[in-house]
């Protein structure tokens, strides 16, 4: 027996998604989700936002209590596989590792900073 998928209704007044295919939104929802709900992820990002040098592995870990290094590392090689983070290795002893936003990154950012603020805008009331 097949069932018919639903569409969800949406609101038409000032939409700025119409055109959009919902069940499409939904997926990209759980995909966004799946980046940076992880433990660290925002840990991560916020502070490279707010510089446009590259941070080293190390003020990552002395910054960020509470997450082990392996949680760590495995982050930034998620936040660096989806094109969020550049790695910039150098042939240096000791090794040397940076990593900084891409692109793409800094626009994740810039809209989770915009959530953060609707949180606390709203937060209030």
């Amino acid at each position: 027996m097949e069932t018919k998928r639903k569409s969800l209704p949406m609101a038409k007044e000032n939409c700025n998604f119409e055109g959009y295919d919902v069940i499409s939104l939904m997926s990209e929802t759980s995909k966004l989700r799946k980046i940076i709900t992880k433990r660290g992820t925002l840990e991560i990002l916020i502070p490279l936002c707010c510089t446009t040098k590259p941070v080293r592995y190390k003020q990552f870990k002395q910054s960020l209590k509470g997450i082990s290094s392996k949680t760590l590392t495995t982050r930034l090689k998620e936040l660096e596989k989806n094109g969020v983070l550049e790695r910039l290795a150098y042939n240096e002893i000791p090794p040397r590792v940076e990593y900084k936003l891409t692109s793409k990154g800094q626009d994740l950012v810039e809209s989770i900073i915009d959530l953060l603020q609707w949180m606390k805008k709203w937060s209030r009331k």
